[in-house]
């Protein structure tokens, strides 16, 4: 049991960031106001839980400009996709034990 929760990752225990890492796991990319409307969550929660997985180069962060307006789109890192399918292994582990 010990070692199926070593394996369980503190940064993907926030549910915004779960819920980031899961958009990501099933699209090449998601822009910030789509991100923020799916999780429904403020900009100023989505951007702080974008930079601790930035910082932990589980996700790519993309600025650019459309028609003079700024767009910023995140995608996932192979790092990213390792350690919450990692994290994802974990969790499916712990559901299945039991005590003998």
């Amino acid at each position: 049991m010990k070692l199926i929760i070593d394996q369980i990752n503190k940064v993907f225990e926030n549910k915004t960031r779960l819920g980031i890492m899961s958009a990501l796991m099933v699209n090449e990319s998601v822009d910030f106001i789509s991100m923020r409307e799916l999780l429904g969550v403020t900009d100023g929660n989505l951007s702080s839980n974008i930079s601790v997985l930035e910082h932990n180069k589980y996700i790519k962060v993309k600025k650019r400009f459309i028609n003079k307006k700024t767009n910023t789109s995140f995608s996932i890192t192979k790092v990213g996709r390792n350690a919450f399918q990692a994290h994802l292994n974990a969790l499916e582990e712990l559901l299945k034990w039991r005590l003998k």
